[in-house]
Formats: structure tokens, C-alpha cells, sequence
């Protein structure tokens, strides 16, 4: 079973980081928005069954748990850690929750998920983040911000189109990056 031995902010008020130890996933991440979709997640359901959370979004040590801006932390942290230290995982879950290469845009998605993995998912990881490339159809990648950078102001902004020129640098100008 997990252990929570950290509770970090992020930079968005409603959104926490759980550190945990051991990891809870072994790859991959895991992102729900609402309660429908967390089902069949045992993580995933016990958290929004404690009422008031927004969205969950956990990777290999850490979960990010985002809550209604009326809730009080005070009334959900301890909740939050006893489901976390609850659960139990099975030891060999591989998924991952995002877009393999494959298709007619294979090479240059393949390049953009490199960048992605090495240069913007563990800064967004930090911060109890991560996005999601949803589509990409050789000119636009369409992305999904989820855990604390879901309900962020800043990511579909700023990060937004700091991730849009890196790849316009890197890659090729013509890249054009939206957030779904």
C-alpha cells in the first residue's frame, strides 16, 4: 500500500500533490475529470466519492487532486490521504493514457513526444500536472492538460505557447498547438 509522504502546493489554489512511496504506477499517467470517468479506477472513484473533488490526476509518486473552489482543504486532506494509503494497486498496471505513434504523421509525432517527455512533462510534473496529446494531424497537435494544470489560467496561456514555439523552433514553424 502507498504511503503519503508529502503534500506539496501547486501553483493553482484548488490543486494539491500527494507524494506517495512506493510508486502507485509503474508508467504512464492516469487523468479523470469527473466521477463517471474515474470508474473502474479504484484510485480514481474512492477519491471523488469524498464529494467536493473536481478532478484526479496521478503518475508514478504522486496524485493531484483538484477541489471545488468553495471546499476547504482543512476538510479534504485527510480523506485524501487515507484513500491514497488505502488502495491497492496491482503490480503490474503498464498504461499509460497517452497517443502512441502511429498514422500518417508518425516521425514528427514521435519527435513531439520526445520533446514533450524530455523538455515540458517534468516541469507540468512538478507543478502535480501533465498534459495528453489527444490528436495531431501533421500541422495542428491538439493537447489535454490535466492534475493541477487542468483548471490552471496560466496553462492555456503562457505554457500554452511556450509548448506552440518550442515546437515551431525545434520542429517546424507551421505547428500550431491548442488545448482541448
Amino acid at each position: 500500500m502507498p504511503k503519503v509522504i508529502n503534500i506539496e502546493p501547486t501553483p493553482n489554489p484548488d490543486a494539491l500533490k500527494f507524494l506517495v512511496h512506493p510508486a502507485i504506477l509503474k508508467a504512464g499517467s492516469r487523468s479523470f475529470k469527473d466521477f463517471g470517468a474515474a470508474v473502474g479506477d479504484p484510485l480514481g472513484s474512492a477519491l471523488f466519492a469524498l464529494g467536493k473533488v473536481t478532478s484526479v490526476f496521478y503518475m508514478d509518486r504522486f496524485v493531484t487532486v483538484n477541489k471545488e473552489p468553495a471546499a476547504d482543504w482543512s476538510d479534504l486532506i485527510d480523506p485524501i490521504c487515507e484513500s491514497i494509503e488505502d488502495l491497492k494497486l496491482p503490480e503490474t498496471d503498464t498504461g499509460d493514457g497517452t497517443l502512441t505513434p502511429g498514422g500518417d504523421a508518425d516521425a514528427t509525432l514521435e519527435r513531439i513526444n520526445h520533446l514533450l517527455d524530455s523538455r515540458i512533462r517534468p516541469g507540468l510534473a512538478g507543478d502535480g500536472g501533465g498534459l495528453e496529446v489527444i490528436s495531431f494531424d501533421g500541422q495542428t497537435l491538439q493537447i489535454s492538460y490535466h492534475g493541477a494544470c487542468g483548471s490552471c489560467p496560466s496553462s492555456t496561456s503562457g505554457t500554452l505557447r511556450y509548448i506552440e514555439g518550442l515546437l515551431q523552433e525545434e520542429i517546424s514553424p507551421s505547428i500550431r498547438v491548442v488545448s482541448w
